[in-house]
């Protein structure tokens, strides 16, 4: 079927499976909705699972605003060897034998402290990064020696959740929830943990269960997305995370990209989610705000129930100014 531009506007997010690329998940999303403007945010690797958000039609124009946020990956780390490729896929580099230490819950956790705070971080060869345009892993599947630079990462958690020897004894897993920056790399994490445990390591499973405020929980598989395709849209504008306002008697100005005073929009928040008593996850409130905005800040514009635009505050005019307007409304779900 030849796929072109449709009505659909809106943000899912994907529990994307082990073995698909990120790119294989767009396509599968394509097909689903006959729209050929989607993308996602946030690549995973073949090998890893889990939250990936993907973005439809109009909506893609979000992906700018989605991949500054912070993520959560759940890795089991098996020791033994360092592999080209830093996860189980690649060629064995450097073995060495399992020390009975690294059983150790105390000496676990003494190693990933080190893993902690802010810290300049070397990607792996095989990872997306552009050199000269190309990516990393292209130049390294062609012989070319990468160098890749460094740059700064943090990681705010590295939590122990359990220690795991293989039947045969050859190997030591650690499972290690992490809470990251944006830009960090878990293989190269991996890697770092087990050069200072002094035996390497590399990722050999891999699971993101957060990524900004879209949890594990938030997902669907690409199964249940072919049944319910537009009924599976998050809402943008808790996702985003910005304050918004409600502008349905100014719904005409916004969507030709007019200034609004700042006294002119009455802003709110989301209120944190939480859970009740049965256990289930609410949905989010909402409460004003009334804190004054900053030079640059951004807010999220909803009319008639979809998000039409978001707007950046300039402090010089006092004003609020569109940074990104939507043809079709972005759903909220």
């Amino acid at each position: 079927m030849k796929r072109a531009a449709t009505d659909h506007s809106l943000l899912v997010a994907i529990d994307k499976p082990q073995g698909m690329s990120s790119h294989d998940v767009v396509n599968r999303c394509r097909r689903i909705f006959g729209e050929k403007r989607i993308g996602h945010t946030g690549t995973l690797d073949p090998l890893a699972t889990g939250v990936l958000p993907i973005c439809i039609g109009p909506a893609t124009r979000l992906d700018r605003f989605m991949v500054g946020h912070d993520k959560t990956y759940d890795v089991r780390i098996a020791f033994g060897y360092e592999t080209a490729t830093d996860d189980r896929e690649g060629t064995p580099t450097i073995v060495c034998p399992v020390s009975a230490r690294l059983s150790s819950e105390s000496f676990a956790r003494r190693v990933l402290e080190t893993q902690l705070g802010p810290q300049m971080q070397v990607p792996p060869q095989y990872s997306a990064v552009k050199i000269d345009g190309k990516p990393a892993y292209a130049r390294a599947r062609a012989g070319t020696e990468v160098a890749l630079e460094p740059r700064a990462v943090e990681v705010y958690a590295a939590d122990l959740l359990g220690i795991v020897r293989d039947d045969e004894g050859d190997l030591v897993f650690w499972d290690v929830r992490f809470s990251v920056s944006k830009g960090t790399y878990i293989r190269s994490l991996a890697r770092s943990v087990g050069r200072v445990a002094q035996c390497p390591a590399h990722v050999f499973e891999l699971r993101r269960t957060r990524a900004g405020s879209i949890r594990i929980e938030d997902c669907v598989t690409l199964e249940q997305l072919e049944g319910m395709r537009d009924r599976a849209a998050l809402d943008p504008v808790p996702v985003l995370g910005y304050r918004f306002a409600f502008v349905d008697e100014r719904e005409a100005l916004v969507r030709n990209g007019g200034r609004i005073a700042a006294r002119d929009l009455e802003l709110f928040s989301m209120a944190p989610r939480f859970l009740s008593q049965a256990g289930a996850l609410c949905a989010p409130s909402f409460e004003p705000s009334c804190m004054t905005p900053g030079h640059g800040e951004v807010v999220s514009l909803v009319a008639r129930g979809a998000l039409i635009a978001l707007y950046e505050f300039d402090s010089n005019r006092g004003c609020w100014k569109s940074c990104c307007g939507f043809s079709v409304g972005v759903s909220r779900g």
